[in-house]
């Protein structure tokens, strides 16, 4: 087929790329000169680990970038994987997918179908309303010369081109035949695995392969759109959940990583997103949740729950600025170092970050603060440029003269830094894991004052390095 993706983002271009190495004619438009020229010479726009591998073996071959709209005159499918930003009032704007739903309608060509798949996250409803756009920019009739539909993204940033060939669902929403025949076409050799493991093993990607085969699922239009939304709120409802657990476990002087534990062994509950930490954060479950939480509003239904864990992320942010205040004293004058700006490894993604939360009120409390990230600090000053904060080129550099060091991105290397050095730098050897990463007897060996979080008591060192999760 021929494929195009509009948006080399995050989505577009993961997707973009995925399908050019299934063997589908893949075009990627941009307006980003930039990200055009770096997909056309083989490079990958963003940091995201296998997806430059997996542009530069197919960069000229199956894989294209261009800032025009003219290849969508010959496309079978098109991806919109534009931004939605969020408006002050918590809904979606969606300029962009209007914007392309436009340039789109004005470039269809009336002698063929065409499929165009809203792959953003965008509210209920809005595949009726690019489809009524379209419509008015191109004279053509829905679901007979074009027909819109949702295939909402599932994508984990860090593990997308993981993600893209072995995914746990494809949710395909339409109630066109036609549409679903093109879509079923289009993803049937995913729902194989063997053409997904073939790809991840040539660009030298080591995944474990899953043990079912995805499952593909069709619904209406709104029902996959919601589905996306309702997926990430009760994810996030579990995160809040479990790190209100373990400010209580720290109250009550027993240790949440045990119950957590616990909790997992539950097959009704399972294990995942059940990791304590400083919140959830970055560019999906801030902005899905405030605009879910719009939405509900709006039409009189107020999702209490998806509301209460909002606001007790909120209240995880302040609890680290508090953890860390009542172990110091004050935070008037403290230098505090940070490692990790990302909202988890393996990413550069900044954006609605725990950390810029969590710096600011430190910020206003007469803190000095500096950094260190090993792929986000670049996007992390572009979007926080009046932060007076100090970026280090070295991880080590963040201890220099601090009185805490604060980990809140359990990036695989922090294991690894020389404590002996970083402790003989500090002022005060005060380490606050949020992820409870580190090894906490091997820092306090090294002398440091270490403390989780959700751990109240001293306790033996039931875990090892390498079944961190």
């Amino acid at each position: 087929m021929k494929v195009v993706c509009i948006g080399a983002g995050y989505v577009g271009s993961v997707t973009g790329a995925a399908f050019a190495a299934l063997g589908h004619h893949t075009t990627v438009i941009d307006i980003d000169t930039n990200k055009v020229n770096a997909i056309n010479e083989g490079t990958s726009p963003i940091f995201e680990p296998g997806l430059e591998a997996l542009i530069r073996k197919f960069s000229g071959r199956t894989l294209a970038a261009t800032n025009q709209y003219e290849v969508v005159t010959d496309a079978d499918v098109v991806f919109i994987g534009v931004g939605t930003p969020s408006k002050e009032d918590g809904s979606a704007d969606l300029k962009y997918i209007e914007l392309a739903a436009r340039n789109i309608a004005e470039h269809l060509d009336r002698n063929r179908y065409t499929v165009i798949v809203n792959k953003s996250t965008v509210p209920v409803g809005t595949a009726e309303h690019v489809t009524a756009l379209i419509s008015q920019y191109s004279n053509l009739t829905n679901n007979e010369h074009f027909s819109v539909i949702s295939n909402p993204e599932f994508l984990r940033e860090g593990y997308a081109v993981e993600d893209v060939f072995l995914p746990d669902r494809i949710v395909i929403g339409t109630m066109d035949n036609q549409a679903r025949s093109v879509m079923k076409e289009l993803y049937s050799q995913l729902m194989d695995l063997q053409k997904p493991i073939e790809v991840l093993q040539e660009i030298g990607l080591a995944v474990q392969p899953k043990d079912e085969l995805p499952v593909y699922f069709e619904t209406d239009t709104r029902s996959a759109e919601m589905i996306k939304y309702a997926s990430n709120a009760f994810l996030a409802v579990k995160i809040s959940y479990i790190n209100e657990v373990a400010r209580l476990c720290e109250a009550l002087q027993s240790n949440a990583l045990d119950v957590a534990k616990g909790m997992g062994l539950d097959s009704r509950i399972g294990n995942k997103f059940l990791q304590v930490s400083s919140g959830w954060s970055g560019s999906c479950f801030p902005k899905d949740t405030a605009e879910f939480l719009a939405a509900s509003r709006k039409h009189g239904r107020e999702l209490n729950v998806v509301k209460a864990a909002v606001e007790s992320n909120l209240e995880m942010h302040a609890y680290i600025v508090e953890k860390t205040k009542r172990k110091l004293g004050t935070l008037f004058g403290k230098r505090i170092g940070f490692l990790g700006l990302t909202f988890k490894p393996n990413t550069d993604d900044t954006r609605n970050t725990q950390a810029s939360i969590i710096i600011q009120m430190m910020l206003g409390q007469g803190a000095n603060i500096q950094v260190h990230d090993p792929q986000g600090m670049e996007m992390f000053e572009h979007i926080n440029p009046n932060l007076p904060i100090a970026y280090c080129d070295q991880a080590e550099q963040v201890a220099l003269n601090a009185d805490a060091v604060i980990l809140l991105t359990h990036w695989e290397e922090y294991v690894h830094l020389d404590w002996n050095e970083m402790g003989s730098m500090m002022n005060f050897k005060y380490v606050l894991d949020t992820r409870n990463f580190l090894s906490s007897q091997f820092i306090r060996d090294k002398g440091f004052h270490y403390e989780g979080l959700g751990v109240g008591i001293e306790y033996r060192e039931l875990r090892t390095l390498s079944n961190v999760v």
